[in-house]
């Protein structure tokens, strides 16, 4: 059986970095996922008891800084802001969901909406770094960065191939 004209014999392969940045999109998504149920989750119980059993329960130092620190934040979360946090989250989660999805198809969409996202946190990004410079908001501005290079190049380079060719195209009439 003969293929049909309109059906491409060469294997597709899916653009290496493309598939690497939609996998980070995707762990991030489970990420925001998994801070949105656990948000559902602490509905209707004291945050700070359940922060301190969870800290027992991992044999925390209850006598660390750190661990005093998180007990003490934790009776700033009321079920309004709970609710919003989750709420964020799984809006978060979903959106990521949606641009690992567009980039591993390597749909034009997938990557605008990337593009976009990306550079909307650029400048937030650039500020908490001057705020404080910490390891974490260096990693996630240095990703970020090559994410958003990275797309734009493919994006510009696209839309050169796409331009060429029209005009190699024989003009009908």
């Amino acid at each position: 059986m003969k293929d049909s004209p309109t059906q491409s014999t060469v294997p597709w392969h899916h653009d290496k970095g493309l598939v690497l940045i939609a996998a980070f999109k995707f762990a991030q998504a489970l990420l925001f996922l998994a801070i949105g149920v656990g948000a559902r989750q602490l509905l209707h119980k004291d945050v700070g008891d359940e922060l301190g059993a969870l800290a027992d329960h991992l044999r925390f130092d209850p006598e660390s800084r750190f661990v005093n620190f998180v007990l003490d934040r934790a009776s700033l979360l009321n079920e309004p802001l709970l609710r919003r946090i989750g709420l964020a989250a799984f809006c978060y989660a979903g959106i990521g969901i949606i641009e690992a999805v567009g980039l591993y198809l390597e749909k034009a969409w997938g990557e605008y909406l990337v593009l976009a996202i990306t550079v909307s946190f650029l400048p937030w990004e650039i500020f908490e770094i001057i705020r404080k410079v910490t390891w974490i908001r260096t990693s996630l501005l240095t990703i970020n960065t090559l994410v958003f290079l990275y797309l734009l190049n493919l994006v510009v380079e696209k839309e050169r191939q796409r331009r060429k060719q029209k005009r190699l195209k024989p003009k009908m009439r």
